[in-house]
């Protein structure tokens, strides 16, 4: 009788590790979420014009903040998708448009520049991923940031 509880006891200790070990769910939506997207974006995508691929802000005092937008158009067949957008440095910080730009539509990405603890000439580049083919042009924020107390 204790073998045959040892062999149940060792059976399920291993479906146990089994059931565990093979966890086929997928835990991360957005991973799932981003991946149906990008999947989506290369089966339609389209073609973009960047109207302003680089903006000068000139001369800011350090501390004091940029906007900018910049305007890029959807010079192709299929709605153009924006499924990301970031910068070089976590000073600088870009909000994509949440809806797609039809085909002709003129679109804007905003980007927000913190000159804090930045002095100096500042080069922040701008990456944008979506289903623009080719790549969606490099955008581009210059200027100069002066720190001398007046």
């Amino acid at each position: 009788m204790q073998a045959n509880n040892t062999k149940i006891f060792i059976a399920f200790v291993g479906m146990t590790t089994l059931f565990f070990s093979c966890d086929v769910r997928r835990k991360d939506k957005v991973v799932d979420d981003n991946v149906r997207q990008m999947e989506m974006a290369l089966k339609d995508s389209t073609e973009v014009q960047g109207i302003d691929t680089t903006y000068n802000f000139g001369n800011i005092k350090e501390g004091e903040k940029v906007a900018f937008s910049f305007r890029f158009k959807n010079i192709g067949k299929k709605p153009l998708v924006i499924t990301d957008a970031f910068a070089s440095c976590g000073c600088t910080v870009p909000e994509k448009p949440e809806r797609p730009v039809l085909p002709g539509e003129i679109g804007l990405l905003k980007v927000v520049f913190s000159s804090k603890g930045k002095a100096g000439h500042q080069e922040k580049a701008i990456t944008v991923q979506s289903n623009a083919s080719p790549t969606f042009p490099a955008l581009k924020l210059v200027g100069e940031v002066d720190n001398s107390v007046k």
